[in-house]
């Protein structure tokens, strides 16, 4: 057995891909499935805000795409949403504001419905969060999984949608979070008696150091008998080179003014 490192790959089928947007866009995007059999559940991975470093290449959807096929045979959808550039390369069209990447969102869930993946799940990391409260919900969804949701382009009217709707909603959200912390996300997520809030201790908006946790916390819901995820590992593992992302993990958001919709709209 050995001891999983930060930049372990474990054996999977991956596949680049392109998904064509229904506005014509081509956005850049991979497939990672269990190297031997069908995947028991599908993740579809949403970044943060591409302005300030997120993009499929974030270290959670990462790890995500480099372990969950083998450790708990889960497929794991990543795409740069429009505009978007990471080392698997540069999806067409520009940042929108969260109102174009609604076609982005529906191209990876089309996808995964055209090729008959399984149990899909959503997971929306800061700004991706704000995009599957907004456009998240179609009938090939079963649940959705939120990190460091900031509600800054959702409405108390997407919440009150997915209230209505009475699918699965889990909102991870760290004690340290720059934009909303466990205590607020729970005033509002009230709106949605279904909504899971599960604080994190010492947690901040990018995980850095919490990876594990979150990505045990994405297993426990899409196949629990895969939880709790090992540590180490008995078989053939390969190892990323995460230089290129340095930057873009730790400092992605540095001190700077993250953008938000027109302030009619922003809470």
């Amino acid at each position: 057995m050995t001891k999983l490192r930060a930049n372990s790959i474990l054996p999977a089928r991956r596949e680049p891909l392109t998904l064509d947007t229904a506005d014509g866009q081509h956005l850049v995007a991979e497939l990672a499935l269990p190297e031997h059999h069908p995947p028991r559940a599908t993740l579809i991975c949403v970044h943060p805000l591409p302005t300030h470093g997120g993009m499929m290449d974030s270290h959670i959807y990462r790890k995500a795409a480099w372990r969950l096929p083998a450790l708990a045979d889960i497929a794991v959808l990543r795409f740069n949403t429009r505009g978007t550039s990471s080392v698997q390369g540069t999806s067409t069209g520009a940042f929108d504001n969260a109102e174009g990447e609604r076609y982005d969102l529906a191209a990876a869930i089309e996808y995964a419905e055209f090729n008959d993946l399984p149990n899909v799940w959503l997971v929306g990391w800061s700004f991706g969060s704000d995009l599957v409260l907004k456009y998240g919900r179609d009938p090939l969804v079963a649940g959705a999984i939120l990190l460091s949701p900031p509600l800054r382009y959702s409405t108390e009217d997407d919440l009150a949608a997915w209230a209505a709707d009475g699918r699965p909603l889990v909102a991870l959200v760290p004690e340290f979070d720059d934009y909303v912390r466990p205590e607020e996300a729970r005033r509002r997520f009230a709106a949605v008696p279904r909504a899971e809030v599960v604080g994190v201790e010492r947690g901040k908006h990018l995980w850095v150091g919490h990876a594990e946790l979150v990505l045990d916390a994405i297993v426990r819901r899409l196949n629990p008998s895969a939880s709790p995820l090992p540590s180490e590992w008995d078989g053939p593992m390969e190892f990323g080179d995460t230089s290129a992302y340095a930057d873009r993990t730790v400092a992605a958001f540095g001190d700077k003014e993250v953008p938000g919709p027109p302030q009619s709209q922003s809470r």
